[in-house]
């Protein structure tokens, strides 16, 4: 894996870029596809935008406090604020906080401007990717992505790569070493984050390992 610094303006601008369009994206959204399942295990679309639009929302002592609730579970926490919220907000409440704060300068804990693009990237692939949209994410926001993850960060995921390399077809980038899965950079990147992508996108002998089963196989 290629890893460089990434300027903090750069990132910056990609970070508004991206929360721009994924709010062109998710307006041209019928009600019902609101409703329909993301990448996300457990959430819809109204749930991935109630969570990316959180902290926006929330002040820190306000997170604090859900954490502490959540027994310091992160996960847990995100998970129950975003179901909570997506209760109570309509699909047009989440939007027009998503379009008020495409240029808000939140960065997760330790993570920079690249933290906030990859977050804001990932879960946006969680939504276009689960609803088959065919979105394709700018490969230079995905190259970001990439040069800001460290093993730490892939390791976070906990998604077992042994034996596989990562090949991207669209950028210069490889991860780990063995039987070759290669994909588009943007597929990639869930698959380290742990998704199970629709059958199609990956290739390669270890494919099935990151590919939900289809229709007929369930």
């Amino acid at each position: 894996m290629r890893n460089s610094a990434v300027g903090d303006e750069a990132a910056r601008a990609a970070v508004r870029a991206e929360r721009g369009d994924q709010a062109d994206l998710l307006a041209a959204l019928r009600p019902d596809q609101w409703d329909a399942a993301t990448l996300c295990d457990g959430w819809r679309v109204r749930e991935v935008v109630a969570h990316t639009t959180m902290p926006f929302r929330q002040s820190a002592g306000r997170m604090l406090v859900e954490l502490v609730k959540a027994g310091g579970n992160f996960n847990r926490m995100a998970d129950r604020l975003a179901r909570h919220d997506a209760s109570r907000m309509s699909s047009a409440d989440l939007l027009a906080v998503l379009r008020a704060n495409i240029a808000h300068p939140w960065k997760p804990p330790g993570g920079g401007a690249v933290g906030a693009l990859s977050h804001d990237v990932i879960h946006g692939l969680d939504i276009t990717v689960g609803l088959g949209l065919g979105r394709v994410v700018p490969p230079e926001r995905i190259a970001m992505v990439f040069a800001g993850m460290t093993s730490k960060n892939i390791a976070f995921f906990g998604t077992d790569l042994t034996g596989v390399q990562l090949r991207a077809t669209d950028l210069d980038w490889t991860h780990g070493t063995g039987s070759p899965v290669t994909g588009r950079a943007q597929d990639l990147l869930l698959v380290i984050c742990g998704r199970r992508l629709p059958p199609g996108h990956l290739e390669g002998a270890a494919a099935d390992r990151f590919t939900a089963p289809g229709p007929q196989e369930r």
